[in-house]
Order: C-alpha cells, then sequence, then structure tokens
C-alpha cells in the first residue's frame, strides 16, 4: 500500500515537497488553509541551485522567467538625489532569474495538476491542522475547515510543516515561536507597481538606500517593476500596532526624491501588499519522528539573503530523492535530507547578515562603506561587459 502523506502549506515548499514525495511513489495531500491559491507577489531572484531543482522537480517548462538583456540598468540614488550606475539583484554572480513568486507557484501548480502524465494531487483548501498526535506507526491529524469550524480526524505516515515563518506545525510539534524565531529589528513591505518610476526605463531596476532604511525598485523585463521598502527598527511589535501606511510615510519622510514619492504613493493604491517584520528559523533539528519541517517553516533564510525559492524548490526535490534512496526507512531519509540541506542553509544564514547591509544600512559608516563597495563593483562589472564585448 502507497504511504500517505500531509503536506501543510500550498507555497512553493509546500508544493515541492508534494511533486518530491509523488515522484519517490508516496500519495501526498496539501492542506491549504486559504479559501484558494494565491497568485502574483513581489521579485525573487532564482538562483542556478533552485532551476536545476525545478528540473528535477518536472515543472522547468511551465517556469516563466523575465530578466531584462543583460540584467537590466540599474541605478542608484545619493544624498544629493543624483542618479549614479548601481548594482542591481540580477547582476550578482550566479545570473539569477527574475520572477515574481507567483511564476514559481503557478509552475508548481502545474507539476501538482499532474502535467498530464502523474495523478494530480489532491489540495484541500480552508483546511488547517488543529491537532498533531503520533502514534508510532503513523500520525493522526485533527483538522479544521476555516469556513465551517467543522472538524475532521486523518492518519498519515509523514506531516510536513510548510506553512511558513509562523509555522502552526512547529508551534504545535516543536514547540513556541520564540525558540526558534531570531529577531534581525528590521521590517519590508512589498508590492507591485502599476508603472515604472518617472523618468527611468521599464526594466530599470533602482535603489535608494540609507542609514537604516531602503526602497528598491526591481525592474522585470515583461512588466511593472515590484518595490521593497526595507527599515530597521528597535521594537518590532510597535511597528504592526501603527497604521501601516502611515507608519512607512513617516520612515521615509526625509527622503523627498522622485522614487520615494513614487512608491509611498503607489502603496497608497496598491491592492495588497506584505508588510512583515525579518526573521530567521534556526532549528537543531528539521524532523521529529513522522513529522518534518520544509521551507521557511523550518529554516527561513529571510528576504535579504535571496534564497528562499532556491532552497524551497531544492528543499522538495532532495526530500523526494532521499526517499527514493532508503524506500523502507523513513528515519534514514529524513536524516540523508537534512544532511545535504544544512550545510549550505546555515552558510546562507551567515551570508544573509552581510547581504542585509546591502539591502539596508544599519549606521551611517556602513552607509559610506556600501555606497563605495557599490561603486567599485560597478566599475568592475563595466570592464568585465567591455573585454567581453571585445573579444
Amino acid at each position: 500500500m502507497d504511504k500517505r502523506a500531509l503536506v501543510v502549506g500550498l507555497g512553493i515548499a509546500g508544493m515541492s515537497a508534494a511533486i518530491g514525495l509523488r515522484q519517490a511513489g508516496w500519495q501526498p495531500v496539501i492542506a491549504e488553509r486559504a479559501p484558494e491559491r494565491r497568485r502574483g507577489g513581489y521579485f525573487i531572484g532564482l538562483m542556478p541551485e533552485g532551476r536545476q531543482a525545478a528540473a528535477d522537480l518536472g515543472i522547468s517548462g511551465h517556469l516563466h522567467t523575465r530578466n531584462p538583456p543583460g540584467g537590466g540598468k540599474a541605478w542608484a540614488l545619493n544624498r544629493r538625489g543624483d542618479v549614479e550606475p548601481g548594482l542591481g539583484f540580477l547582476h550578482q554572480p550566479g545570473d539569477p532569474a527574475a520572477v515574481v513568486r507567483g511564476d514559481i507557484e503557478a509552475a508548481l501548480w502545474e507539476g501538482v495538476r499532474g502535467n498530464g502524465t502523474d495523478e494530480p494531487i489532491p489540495v484541500w483548501f480552508a483546511t488547517r491542522p488543529v491537532g498533531i498526535d503520533e502514534l508510532g506507526d503513523g500520525v493522526r491529524v485533527l483538522l479544521e475547515d476555516t469556513r465551517t469550524g467543522a472538524l475532521r480526524s486523518e492518519t498519515f505516515d509523514l506531516v510536513v510543516g510548510a506553512d511558513g515563518l509562523r509555522s502552526n506545525v512547529r508551534r504545535m510539534v516543536f514547540g513556541p515561536h520564540e525558540e526558534f524565531m531570531t529577531d534581525w529589528h528590521a521590517m519590508i513591505c512589498a508590492f507591485q507597481l502599476k508603472e515604472q518610476v518617472p523618468s527611468f526605463k521599464e526594466s530599470d531596476s533602482i535603489t535608494v538606500a540609507r542609514a537604516g532604511r531602503a526602497v528598491w525598485v526591481f525592474g522585470f523585463g515583461d512588466r511593472p517593476p515590484t518595490v521593497l521598502l526595507t527599515y530597521r527598527t528597535d521594537d518590532v511589535q510597535a511597528e504592526f500596532a501603527a497604521d501601516r501606511i502611515a507608519r512607512l510615510r513617516e520612515v521615509f519622510s526625509d527622503m523627498d526624491d522622485p522614487v520615494v514619492r513614487h512608491a509611498l504613493n503607489a502603496l497608497e493604491e496598491a491592492p495588497d501588499y506584505l508588510f512583515d517584520s525579518v526573521h530567521q528559523v534556526k532549528m537543531p533539528r528539521w524532523s521529529r519522528g513522522r513529522v518534518m519541517l520544509a521551507g521557511d517553516a523550518a529554516w527561513c533564510l529571510n528576504l535579504y539573503s535571496g534564497m528562499g525559492a532556491t532552497f524551497g524548490l531544492l528543499g522538495g526535490a532532495e526530500l523526494g530523492r532521499a526517499l527514493r534512496g532508503h524506500p523502507g526507512d523513513l528515519d534514514a531519509a529524513l536524516a540523508e535530507w537534512e544532511s545535504r540541506l544544512r550545510p549550505s542553509i546555515v552558510k546562507h544564514q551567515h551570508i544573509a547578515r552581510l547581504k542585509s547591509q546591502m539591502f539596508v544600512p544599519s549606521n551611517l559608516p556602513i552607509e559610506a562603506v556600501r555606497s563605495v563597495a557599490v561603486r567599485l563593483a560597478c566599475t568592475l562589472r563595466e570592464r568585465r561587459l567591455a573585454r567581453a564585448q571585445a573579444a
């Protein structure tokens, strides 16, 4: 009899895990607390490891990428308001692919539906677990219909918590959020622009970075840009208590330039946006018995790392590979899965601290060092491009 697995969460990590499970011969089902699949989302740079994982999961043919030619032009506004050459996210080593979150989720959704060759993976919308009990040879999960409040009990051979940074599965099985979420004393707000900042080309990327706050505009090759507003704070809870748009206008009030004005005015009209605090999740183990975590629930690298989607895909591909390698030994499969992923994830969690200073410098001296580093990197990049064109 095929083994049953419950995957909690219909995001990148959850759908990737479900597809990996199906590749290993399991029968996964996905529980998603929302009533329908989300679409759209903010900018994501998908690294080579993520693109390879997409191929391993069989979804790369459905993955739409949006890179401008050559990564597009990047610009930075200095404190005088002058526009200088900048360094965009797509200009970093590894040649990341520009997508929005919805592009990856749409490709994964095609995989979940079976691509015409595999059995579709069932998805239970408006469903969340409210109780998880391990029975030794299985896991009993109490599920709630979020529309009606009705409860039912199901038994699975494995439960995968892929339900995000504030994972309900992690809280119920491993412990309270405070034990695993590290506070970075920073906030982010990401949303879609209807149109590019005036006087810039549609595919341009723009950065305005000051000590303690920054605005990033991420350009695409075939759609309007997305925006990231980010700032540092000593009191994260107070940020959630305040009116969010009013608070963002207050934080950026002394940055009176066209980019910041355009972003804040656009936020007023945005149909939806992400507003959240910045954390990483650090755990000694990502599994306990027949319950495991994946993606942000297990290791949240955070937005500054630029690696979250890549490892969300990689986690699912590696899970399928480990289960295929140990078809009769779940403990061995999960141990191998974790041993393959953990070294790279820990490395990128450390690197994210440095990257955070590129996204939003924490003080004036670091702002100055960052500006020098960006100018030097721009010069080196221009020389490299000139040499490539001359060759």
